[in-house]
């Protein structure tokens, strides 16, 4: 027989609830050891007379220090500085004709959590350094949990997957000084001037934009390409879009530096307090597989490329939803510390892209995060799904593991079988038209690159957002010991505008390379290269190890199913 407590329940109902401690005040607990016992004071230690060692056997203090001791969990690699939130989101506008989530459907809405951040700094880093700013949003959809891992710029540093540790390292601190940017900004400019790519970005992130007034001021974007799957089968490439209803503010390079280190954590958090909850538009731009193939064929924007963006008159915002921050956490490392986001955790109508840094990224993220917080991270309340149904599957044990499903069994069993649901999406349909040989890949660098970035100089930047822009530049690389990384990068900036370039030389001193047609690169192959010979990125030839190939990725005619 089981036995039961005074309240009718069994012993094994008698647990922690996480909601109940969560909002329980100090004055209605009682203090206790972390077994539970009853304890007189917390500052009492065990010690053989009034002034002899301590006892082993004070487990109180023990357990105080021991836990002491292992407080802090490894910080993020990347966007280790971050703020959240929590909020709601809901459907304004169906999707339904393009998408079968759930989610999108009319009238549906979600819990949602939010952490911002910034990308490259410590944990302790400043929150107006100028850098791109993590936008990361957990939807928790009656299909499960959604994870839109997203940016507040539409693009980033680079497109071949393998060069994301390198490039990350180079927003670090020196291996030897141990110097970070703000003394020493030779490896980044050493990196950029190797990966002439990464332009577009360094355009918006020297820009106004590069430092953002809060989080509540500025925009998201996905960067990565998605496919909506409709309830028929058919697929759309999709990016998403967070539109700011507040509307974007910057500081200025010279402001930042009169601003709190936590200026951004604090103006969303009090400005949640007063009740002036932030909110942003949800909108998509889509296009057909057809679409994608032209696009590249007739304007050399590749839909795979996170370096570009879609034109939005071609491809114009369709607002789908919205969402708004209404609740501050009741602790930050509970609720923000610990939330994970999975680019990999989708629900059915939404599936990934051939996008290859997505690729990489849906298995870096959850790796991170049982590295990090756990094997079973998404048991912890901020990360757990809210479903109308109770879960099933076979992962059993590993550390911390809360709910381990009982005496169900941990196979398939024929004797108490789970349940299942049939399939909404044909994966074969969305999946099956990629045929080919394996091939080692790494992109090239062709005046395509170069358009949006120039349209940014001469038809986005006014007069007074160019001369900040120089300063922004000219400013950073003052702390880079190598001239002659600066002659490559003002000649990159050169092929975005000989007004541009020029006006660095004057600012810095230092003459630039006319340009990047006779330069070899150590990062991509050089598509405007001269001279043959300087085409093929350092360490290969053209005969072997050479991989670009006409399309540098793109989807081209024949790469889609009809």
């Amino acid at each position: 027989m089981t036995a039961q407590a005074a309240d009718g329940k069994q012993n094994g109902d008698l647990y922690r609830d996480y909601i109940d401690d969560r909002n329980a005040k100090s004055q209605d607990t009682l203090y206790c050891t972390s077994n539970g016992v009853p304890y007189a004071h917390p500052y009492e230690s065990q010690r053989v007379g009034d002034n002899g060692p301590l006892l082993l056997q004070d487990f109180h203090l023990i357990d105080l220090l021991s836990h002491f001791d292992r407080e802090r969990i490894p910080e993020r690699v990347v966007h280790a500085k971050g703020s959240g939130a929590h909020g709601y989101y809901k459907t304004t506008d169906p999707l339904d004709d393009l998408c079968l989530a759930d989610i999108f459907q009319a009238g549906k809405s979600c819990p949602i959590t939010i952490r911002f951040s910034t990308v490259g700094g410590e944990s302790g880093s400043h929150d107006c350094a100028r850098d791109p700013r993590g936008f990361a949003v957990k939807f928790r959809t009656d299909e499960g949990n959604w994870d839109m891992v997203a940016n507040n710029t539409p693009v980033f540093f680079l497109r071949d997957p393998a060069k994301f540790p390198h490039f990350i390292h180079t927003q670090k601190r020196h291996p030897a000084t141990n110097l970070s940017g703000a003394d020493d900004s030779t490896m980044f400019w050493d990196y950029l001037s190797q990966n002439p790519e990464s332009i577009h970005q360094v355009m918006v992130l020297m820009g106004d934009r590069g430092i953002p007034d809060g989080y509540r001021f500025m925009h998201g974007y996905s960067g990565h390409t998605m496919k909506l799957v409709n309830k028929n089968g058919d697929w759309v490439y999709c990016q998403f879009h967070f539109k700011s209803k507040q509307g974007t503010k910057f500081i200025t390079q010279a402001d930042s530096a009169s601003k709190s280190p936590d200026h951004s954590q604090k103006d969303l958090f009090y400005a949640i307090e007063r009740g002036d909850y932030p909110g942003w538009d949800v909108a998509v731009q889509t296009m057909t597989p057809k679409e994608a193939e032209e696009l590249w064929e007739k304007q050399k924007i590749n839909v795979f490329d996170l370096t570009h963006i879609w034109p939005q008159k071609q491809f114009p915002l369709r607002k789908v939803g919205e969402f708004f921050l209404n609740e501050n956490v009741k602790n930050y490392f509970a609720e923000i510390e610990q939330v994970t986001f999975n680019p990999s955790h989708m629900v059915p109508g939404i599936e990934p892209s051939a996008d290859p840094v997505l690729q990489s990224r849906l298995f870096s993220y959850p790796d991170t995060h049982r590295h990090r917080v756990g094997v079973n991270y998404q048991q912890l309340p901020v990360n757990a799904p809210r479903v109308p149904y109770r879960m099933a599957n076979f992962q059993r044990a590993g550390s911390m593991a809360f709910y381990n499903q009982g005496a169900r069994p941990n196979y398939l069993s024929s004797i108490e079988p789970v349940s299942f649901r049939h399939r909404t999406v044909d994966l074969n349909k969305t999946h099956g038209h990629f045929t080919g040989k394996a091939v080692t890949f790494l992109s090239e660098i062709r005046p395509e690159d170069f358009n949006a970035p120039r349209a940014l100089w001469e038809k986005v930047f006014d007069d007074g957002a160019k001369e900040r822009f120089i300063g922004n530049v000219s400013g950073h690389m003052a702390n880079c010991s190598d001239k002659e990384i600066i002659k490559r990068q003002i000649g990159i900036f050169r092929e975005v505008s000989e007004d541009l370039a020029s006006r660095l030389e004057k600012a810095t001193g230092v003459k630039g390379y006319p340009g990047i047609s006779n330069l070899r690169f150590n990062g991509t192959h050089n598509g405007m290269a001269k001279d043959p010979s300087l085409r093929a990125a350092n360490g290969m030839t053209q005969k072997v190890g050479f991989s670009a190939v006409d399309n540098n990725g793109a989807p081209t005619p024949g790469t889609h199913n009809a």
